[in-house]
């Protein structure tokens, strides 16, 4: 480089586009995409680790893909290299393998290949970069703004992970102009620029989550304003009006936002949404869209959708559709508004649905003889006696007899639902009862924690195996299965597992959130290392992060090692039950939670647990039996006890703040579960600390009580399947709206 050319750089820099100037250069500078490159996140702890697998960026225009692309460049330690799938070819391919292949033999050095539009390569082009993304020998970064699952190589989108980019915020297009206006260096820092908030209001509206369309126009809005008397830079409404003169609609005929909206407009007219409906359908015609497609998808959604509720509707929709076939545009938004309106104002029904429940009936089944009374009796009724026993419906009263019509092997079978809408509630009532007439006349088949609610001790692979084969493993399934419905975490969520020791949601959670993170607590260093050691098989960044102590240590440790980490979703089970100051415990949670964050507990309630003393039968010594259950019951009476002195009110209670809502559901009931060697030695062997159930006993019963009552248990109980009763609450905190 020469003296001219060292000129000419920073020159080059201030003539590029103010878009292009002002692209962050690192993550604290990135504006928007919170959801997937916020604190706590997958792709910013790998970035920051870099430590990345392939990627693909997915989403509109000016939403960040290039520009975290980019960022990746400034941060990696590993050589960069970036093409254009617009400009670059199978040669531009084979020079990126062949430089990595280099940087890999001579400097072991990892490459990254970005590809900017990689929807643009063709399919020889992406097979051509395949087999060098299979072997590592580049590291993929793509960016794309169509639906990498249809336009990318499959092979490819199955080797990348995928992150979808949304459009920008209001909120983000504003702090991105305020920092265009006090850059120094890269912006008009060093101008005098003052815009009317209505003007700055009006880019960021029309700029419609675009960050490159609105910095485009705040540019030629400063670029071709001259400066008043004093040097100051005036952008009014007006100038912002002629600036950005009119919403560039992201829509492609062939693309996704074609797709999107008008799914948009049928799940409106699906949802009886007549405003909804007008707007996306306004989109759509505003974007060019062909009335007759639209006019197809109402026809459908007439039948589907509509049905019976409404007979007319297909009639209307069809009528309009020929309307608009002679008027043409522009007067032929007429018919297809009116169209739209119809059936979003039109009573619902699916149940025309009922016909793919008989066509999986077919499909699924062997084939049902047509009855002797149905077949035709015009070519065989002499000979087989085809037709013999039919009912000519029009000969009886109301034109209708009491008459079967399906296979034998299907008789009774409910294919047509009819809904309480419209044209079918009227007929529905007759519907049911010509069906009970037919076949009338045809005629003349817990969850529950583990039973140790006051014990403690290791289980042995034994007892969960036999856990497992009774109810218990089942009913743990469903009480995490519930748990996540309740929940509803998004793949990019950053979640805490309270309690995590057993894995039971832990490996759910990191299911559901591949794009956020999962954070576990233990409660001991030993459950903590077991976890560790059974993550050990997955990709470092995928692991979870385990955090081990007193749960009251929480906030504390999240403030020393994830100090800017906040979660969208806390998650447990049984977290709560042995903490002494639940209230305390409870208000901290809230503490660590984002501001539209949500916290699902299940907390088994061992004041309405399983009594032991009601497993035994009581043919023995009654006078010992009536002290059992006076002490059995005096454990759970006992109000210093932290684990049996609250219920389900007080866990309500503990979470009650002004800003976040508090509902809890009380579920009880009855499993089978087996009895255990195991179980009855944790039950009856003394360790002091935590006290089991012969140490709580202990303080109502002599230890030659105890002795009998153990006997007792093992003659009567090992072994055997009994029935276990049990109730969890289910506490939901949500922001109170």
């Amino acid at each position: 480089m020469d003296l001219f050319d060292q000129q000419r750089v920073p020159l080059a820099a201030m003539e590029t586009p103010l878009a292009d100037r002002l692209r962050p250069r690192t993550l604290d500078e990135f504006a928007g995409q919170a959801e997937i490159i916020g604190p706590g996140r997958l792709l910013r702890r790998a970035i920051q680790a870099d430590q990345l697998s392939s990627l693909i960026f997915y989403g509109p225009p000016g939403t960040g893909k290039t520009t975290l692309a980019r960022i990746i460049a400034n941060t990696t330690q590993a050589h960069f290299i970036s093409i254009n799938a617009v400009l670059a070819g199978v040669k531009e391919i084979r020079v990126a393998i062949e430089t990595a292949q280099e940087r890999r033999r001579d400097h072991r050095q990892q490459t990254i290949l970005f590809v900017d539009e990689v929807h643009r390569f063709n399919k020889s082009q992406q097979d051509a970069l395949l087999p060098w993304v299979e072997n590592g020998t580049v590291i993929l970064v793509g960016a794309t703004t169509e639906n990498p699952y249809f336009e990318v190589n499959k092979a490819l989108v199955s080797r990348s992970r995928i992150f979808q980019l949304k459009s920008l915020s209001a909120a983000d297009l504003h702090f991105i102009a305020q920092q265009a206006l006090a850059d120094r260096e890269r912006g008009y820092g060093n101008q005098s620029v003052q815009i009317e908030p209505k003007a700055l209001a009006h880019l960021v509206n029309v700029a419609n989550g675009d960050a490159r369309a609105l910095l485009n126009a705040l540019e030629l809005a400063v670029e071709t304003t001259p400066p008043d008397a004093l040097g100051t830079i005036h952008i009014s409404l007006a100038v912002a009006e002629e600036s950005i003169q009119r919403r560039a609609l992201l829509y492609d005929k062939e693309g996704d936002a074609h797709f999107d909206t008008i799914s948009a407009f049928i799940k409106s007219l699906r949802g009886s949404d007549p405003d909804a409906a007008l707007y996306w359908l306004a989109r759509m015609v505003y974007a060019g869209e062909d009335p007759r497609f639209i006019f197809r998808r109402m026809l459908i959604l007439a039948s589907e959708d509509v049905g019976l509720a409404d007979p007319q509707a297909v009639t209307i929709v069809s009528a309009c559709a020929a309307a608009f076939d002679r008027v043409g545009l522009p007067e032929g938004r007429y018919p297809l508004a009116q169209a739209a309106l119809y059936l979003a104002t039109a009573p619902k029904s699916n149940s025309v649905m009922g016909f793919f429940d008989a066509l999986a009936s077919v499909e699924r089944a062997r084939e049902g003889e047509v009855p002797t009374h149905l077949k035709d009796a015009k070519r065989d009724k002499q000979a087989f006696g085809h037709g013999a026993g039919y009912l000519y419906p029009h000969a009886y009263q109301e034109h209708w007899v009491a008459q079967q019509y399906l296979p034998a092997s299907l008789q009774g079978q409910v294919f047509y639902q009819p809904s309480e809408q419209g044209y079918e509630a009227a007929i529905r009532l007759q519907v049911e009862q010509r069906r009970e007439a037919q076949l009338a006349a045809t005629t003349e088949g817990l969850w529950i924690e583990a039973p140790e609610a006051l014990t403690y001790g290791p289980t042995t692979a034994q007892e969960q195996w036999l856990q497992r084969t009774s109810q218990v493993g089942e009913q743990l399934g469903r009480v995490r299965d519930r748990l996540f419905s309740l929940a509803q975490p998004q793949r990019h969520h950053v979640i805490l597992d309270l309690n995590g020791g057993n894995g039971l949601l832990t490996w759910e959670a990191l299911r559901r959130v591949p794009e956020g993170s999962v954070y576990v607590w233990v409660r001991t260093a030993a459950d903590g290392a077991r976890l560790r050691e059974q993550a050990a098989a997955l990709p470092k960044l995928l692991q979870p992060i385990i955090l081990s102590g007193s749960l009251s240590q929480l906030p504390m440790l999240l403030a020393t090692q994830a100090s800017d980490v906040r979660f969208e979703r806390i998650i447990g089970r049984n977290a709560l039950i042995h903490e002494v100051n639940k209230k305390a415990v409870a208000q901290s949670l809230i503490g660590l939670l984002q501001p539209t964050g949500k916290i699902t507990l299940a907390e088994t309630v061992p004041r309405h647990t399983q009594r032991l003393y009601r497993l035994l039968a009581p043919t023995f010594d009654s006078e010992l039996y009536q002290r059992l259950i006076t002490a059995e019951e005096a454990i759970y009476a006992n109000s210093a006890d932290p684990m049996v002195n609250w219920d389900s009110s007080d866990l309500q209670a503990a979470f009650a703040t002004n800003d976040f809502a508090v509902e809890v559901d009380i579920e009880r009931t009855v499993a089978e579960v087996c009895i255990t060697a195991t179980l009855l030695e944790r039950w009856f062997t003394s360790t002091g600390k935590p006290p089991t159930y012969r140490d709580r006993l202990a303080v109502y019963l002599s230890e030659s009580e105890i002795d009998l009552v153990c006997q007792l248990f093992w003659r009567q109980l090992h072994h055997q399947t009994v029935p276990w009763e049990s109730t969890i609450a289910f506490i939901q905190v949500h922001p109170d709206k």
